[in-house]
């Protein structure tokens, strides 16, 4: 997988989640991204990958977001392999 086609299906991801104000307002409550992360994508690779993390933790939007751009269902999650912080282990205190 290349880095344009992972780019490209983050940000349709992006334009399905900001196409709904309430996948938007669950969005920023679940992640902490506000409008103006979106501002300058190019340079934010942490903003495409939370925003495909945010959306392969909810299988409904996930499985909405596939059929709005009729993709297999495992796709988003082959994408986000290309993003940093990818499979990284998280403790907690």
């Amino acid at each position: 997988m290349n880095k344009d086609f992972a780019e490209t299906i983050s940000y349709q991801a992006i334009a399905y989640i900001l196409e709904d104000h309430r996948r938007l307002d669950h969005l920023m409550r679940e992640t902490g991204l506000g409008i103006s992360d979106f501002q300058n994508l190019e340079n934010a690779p942490e903003t495409l990958a939370g925003v495909l993390d945010f959306l392969l933790s909810y299988e409904d939007l996930l499985l909405g977001f596939c059929e709005s751009y009729n993709l297999q269902p495992d796709i988003p999650m082959k994408v986000r392999r290309q993003f940093p912080g990818f499979g990284e282990e998280f403790e907690t205190p």
